[in-house]
């Protein structure tokens, strides 16, 4: 084991990559689902919105044969117009209540892009800017560096190129630390020079986003729940947990077993970070603002969010040309541009749109299982038929392979068998305590039934310690960043007697955060 080494990315880390990527690949296998329309003249052109979107029941029921995915729907927009808005299968595994475009779904990452629209409202009415310095906005909200705090926009924080390491903060909310405390906390961790790299961070554009709604003189749901979703009628949406729950026909979040049978899992209170993962929606509601998007901002004859202010944020602002203020920019092989973002819960929920500005079309899908490419499948056919008149690629096999990795068990003692003659840890007392850290708080290690148990976060998150050799021992993570079966390091640091000095956690070791010292 060497510390040293840089960490390799977390599962979360790797599958905003994957999606992010995914949206705007290009290239597939022949191999695998047979799907209908692969074949047939290169010539032929696109299908009109209308002919696409009644494809989709057969490709979302395919797909749904071969995952067994619980539940799904999806809406299409053309023009100022909903064409299709339907669901498939079953709110939650064993029980008969149905998916329809009106069952409300947990948005995950896609309330990015929602909420992107609620800032841009704010700043083509003159509230605050894309260019809003966050010290002005927030300024209890700094970075290491002072001389990026100082130079920090809304804009940058939307975009991922604070500078703050990837994911940033998630394990911290995770651990149960509020909204407050977790972007506070964001200053102790080392950052890359302003705007030079992309690195996805749902804390900081949060940040961006409680700036924004205080601008406003109010909190961020209240400021998207009056100048977006009530306007535009979207009775069924919320960024408040606690309003989705209360709904009746919600879907329920399922993860996968390994014979891949589905089971439902914990619905995640993503309510820290709301504006970047805590917002849920019906199809039929998000077809509201996709037709918002596709009018530049207008709605039903008035200009609801001005166009000025809308743009930028579909326009490439991150380094590498891929992101906006809080949406996804990508293009077909053939050049085809469309406006994207997925959203995932590893707990249980899967999500994406696409938007094709060029052909006024957009669609939408909606899911209540853990990623593994059932949303951006189905919306990257839809996109195929519009281009092409047929599925050029097999987006199924292409993305569900993409993913499949991010699903595996991680830690650096898996395939590793435990030693056959371990050195004793010896007496278990000596490593009873408290121990500090000024990131992730207090991490306590008591006796439990003879065996060590480390309890960490407001919510107390235990885990069992399994001895593997010398000071050595092993834990199973178990929360929204860690794959199932995931096998992870504890290395205490201590001498051939005496207490216990530090103790070291692989799996929160991200950005070198991952040393306890001993308190008592």
């Amino acid at each position: 084991m060497n510390r040293q080494n840089e960490p390799s990315p977390t599962r979360r880390q790797m599958l905003n990559r994957t999606l992010r990527i995914g949206a705007s690949l290009g290239i597939g296998t022949s191999a695998g689902l047979a799907l209908p329309g692969c074949a047939g003249d290169d010539d032929r052109k696109g299908l009109s919105a209308a002919d696409a979107a009644r494809r989709l029941p057969e490709l979302a029921e395919q797909l749904r044969k071969i995952t067994n995915i619980p539940g799904l729907a999806w809406a299409v927009v053309h023009g100022n117009q909903t064409i299709a808005a339907q669901g498939l299968g079953v709110c939650q595994a064993g029980r008969s209540d149905t998916v329809n475009a009106d069952t409300t779904f947990q948005l995950a990452s896609v309330s990015k892009s929602l909420g992107a629209t609620v800032v841009a409202r704010q700043v083509g009415e003159g509230r605050v800017s894309w260019d809003s310095r966050m010290q002005e906005l927030l300024p209890w909200f700094a970075l290491r560096n002072p001389g990026s705090s100082a130079m920090l926009t809304v804009g940058d924080l939307y975009a991922h190129r604070s500078g703050l390491p990837d994911h940033a903060g998630d394990k911290l909310e995770e651990l149960g630390y509020g909204q407050r405390e977790v972007l506070e906390r964001l200053r102790l961790l080392p950052v890359k020079p302003l705007r030079t790299e992309y690195a996805y961070t749902n804390a900081g554009l949060t940040a961006a986003a409680i700036a924004v709604a205080g601008a406003a003189g109010t909190d961020w749901a209240s400021l998207s729940q009056h100048t977006l979703y009530t306007p535009l009628g979207m009775t069924r949406t919320t960024s408040v947990h606690a309003e989705f729950m209360r709904q009746t026909n919600r879907a329920i979040s399922h993860a996968r077993a390994d014979d891949g049978s589905w089971h439902p899992g914990t619905l995640r209170n993503a309510d820290p970070q709301s504006p970047a993962g805590g917002a849920s929606s019906s199809v039929n509601d998000m077809a509201r603002w996709l037709t918002l998007l596709l009018a530049q901002g207008r709605w039903q004859g008035q200009q609801l969010v001005a166009a000025s202010a809308l743009q930028p944020a579909m326009q490439p602002q991150a380094p590498g040309d891929h992101y906006g203020f809080g949406f996804n920019v990508g293009a077909t092989d053939a050049g085809l541009k469309f406006i994207s973002h997925s959203g995932a819960f590893m707990l249980g929920a899967a999500t994406c749109f696409m938007l094709m500005p060029s052909l006024d079309a957009a669609i939408v899908v909606l899911t209540n299982g853990i990623p593994i490419g059932i949303p951006e499948t189905l919306c990257r056919q839809f996109v195929d038929l519009m281009e092409n008149g047929r599925l050029t690629q097999d987006w199924w096999t292409l993305y569900s392979e993409k993913i499949a990795p991010l699903m595996a068990p991680t830690g650096s003692l898996l395939q590793q068998k435990p030693p056959s003659s371990p050195v004793s840890p010896g007496p278990l007392q000596r490593y009873v305590g408290v121990y500090d850290n000024a990131y992730y708080g207090p991490l306590q290690i008591s006796i439990v039934n003879n065996s060590l148990q480390l309890s960490l976060g407001p919510q107390a998150q235990t885990y069992a310690l399994q001895h593997w050799d010398g000071t050595q021992f092993s834990f199973a993570p178990g929360n929204e960043s860690a794959a199932p079966h995931s096998i992870s390091l504890a290395v205490f640091t201590a001498g051939d007697t005496g207490p216990a000095q530090s103790i070291w956690l692989e799996f929160y070791d991200d950005e070198g955060q991952g040393l306890f010292t001993r308190r008592i």
